[in-house]
């Protein structure tokens, strides 16, 4: 149902499968699971984030509906299901000069290490430039790239497709890619198998990252888009354009932007003041 009629994505399909597979471990088949045998995940999941918990309980939650439209149960135990406060945290961002960093080691490899490098640096461009997700990159077509347009046209979560702008130093970095790039796939960034994984994107971000010499622990493809976002957004980006941009379902997600871009006026009073130097006086 989730894939037939939701579109949902591969990476979702997973995880509400290990949720469901782990709830099962613990309270014997779905199926005939009681009230009261429902009841118990909370003591069960005690340990684990709210964020956690809030994910395995929306799982439950919508497959206990499921059985229940498809005729498979009588009654729905999931109101029994804990339902914590969860709070959305803050994104990490990278500041300006830390993305200069980054780009400045990225650009110097693409003139001196070969394709590869130039591969980075045009997979960089996309992250920053565009913010993409991790998964949106690694698995866009050839036939995404802009020819006339400068846009690429990306699906992403729900199999929903969006234009997104790609700016002109993307276009250059993904120009010099396609001339290096020595594959007949049919994936922008082709792997002997597909294209490349997610994970291997993760891994080469933070390489890049610790050979420009910054914590590779701060730095990650969605690190670099929640560049994006913010900086956008700093400059003057109206809320639901970057919505857009974003490919976020709900203007609720994208407002968390907004927090950080409060912390960071909060942080430019305390530091910038002209009386921030002085210590106060009772």
């Amino acid at each position: 149902m989730l894939a037939a009629e939701r579109g949902a994505a591969p990476n979702t399909l997973a995880a509400y499968r290990r949720d469901l597979e782990g709830a099962e471990e613990l309270l014997g088949p779905l199926c005939s699971a009681s009230k009261s045998d429902v009841a118990t995940l909370a003591a069960k999941w005690a340990d684990l984030a709210p964020s956690s918990v809030a994910r395995k309980s929306s799982a439950l939650r919508q497959f206990f509906g499921f059985l229940v439209d498809e005729g498979m149960r009588k009654d729905d135990p999931s109101p029994t299901l804990p339902r914590p406060a969860a709070r959305r945290p803050l994104p990490k961002i990278l500041g300006h000069g830390e993305v200069e960093t980054l780009f400045e080691r990225a650009e110097l490899e693409a003139e001196t290490r070969g394709p590869l490098a130039i591969r980075m640096l045009a997979l960089l461009e996309l992250l920053y430039g565009s913010g993409l997700r991790a998964s949106e990159l690694v698995a866009l077509p050839l036939s995404a790239v802009p020819r006339d347009a400068p846009f690429l046209t990306v699906t992403g979560k729900g199999s929903q497709q969006r234009m997104v702008p790609v700016s002109r130093r993307a276009q250059a970095a993904l120009a010099r890619w396609l001339e290096v790039r020595g594959s007949e796939s049919a994936f922008l960034f082709p792997s002997r198998k597909k294209h490349i994984t997610r994970i291997r994107l993760f891994q080469m971000v933070k390489e890049l990252a610790a050979r420009a010499g910054l914590d590779p622990a701060k730095v990650s493809p969605h690190v670099l888009r929640h560049a994006f976002a913010t900086h956008l957004l700093e400059g003057g980006a109206d809320l639901r354009v970057l919505q857009t941009l974003l490919g976020h379902a709900d203007i609720a997600t994208t407002q968390i932007y907004t927090h950080v871009d409060s912390a960071r006026l909060v942080a430019l009073v305390n530091e910038r003041h002209p009386l921030a130097g002085r210590a106060s006086r009772r």
